[in-house]
């Protein structure tokens, strides 16, 4: 995958956007989702909604990060339509995620870790780079990557402690 074209240092463009959606997905951590967590930007860099994981507390297998965040910012714009948004998440989108944000129009999807098993941004698949269809956000991957990989990997360290008998 690559930078896009305008964007010399990914990590310090979006960082910061990234560790709003770091903050998301520890919370969601501590309300038992899987902990991933997202903002959307608007075309100023201004944050329009953030959102981390709620498939369990909503009982909705649809309340991923990256949809919640999309729905908060298309009703933050007043329509669906988000062009000139960029999408920050903490895992690479799965196959919804990555078709919302083409639905939504977004300009660019950034992520920080890679989803090897669900990914549909590079990895797995690339639903969003698709040539046959209509909109095709960029993709920057890795933006501090570590970081968000870590809170992933700790948070199902922790809960495999809990599960042995």
């Amino acid at each position: 995958m690559r930078a896009a074209p305008d964007v010399a240092d990914p990590d310090a463009e979006y960082g910061p956007a990234m560790r709003l959606a770091l903050a998301q997905a520890v919370r969601a951590g501590e309300r038992g989702e899987v902990p991933v967590g997202a903002v959307v930007l608007g075309p100023g860099g201004e944050v329009l909604a953030e959102a981390g994981n709620d498939r369990e507390s909503l009982s909705d297998p649809t309340a991923h990060a990256e949809v919640l965040a999309l729905r908060r910012a298309a009703r933050a714009r007043g329509g669906w339509r988000l062009t000139g948004c960029t999408l920050v998440v903490t895992l690479e989108p799965c196959t919804m995620c990555a078709g919302a944000a083409v639905l939504a129009r977004v300009d660019r999807v950034v992520y920080g870790a890679v989803d090897a098993k669900a990914g549909a941004a590079g990895s797995l698949w690339d639903v969003i780079r698709d040539r046959r269809l209509n909109h095709r956000p960029e993709v920057l991957m890795g933006v501090l990557a570590d970081e968000c990989a870590g809170v992933l990997t700790g948070f199902f360290a922790a809960r495999r402690l809990r599960e042995q008998p």
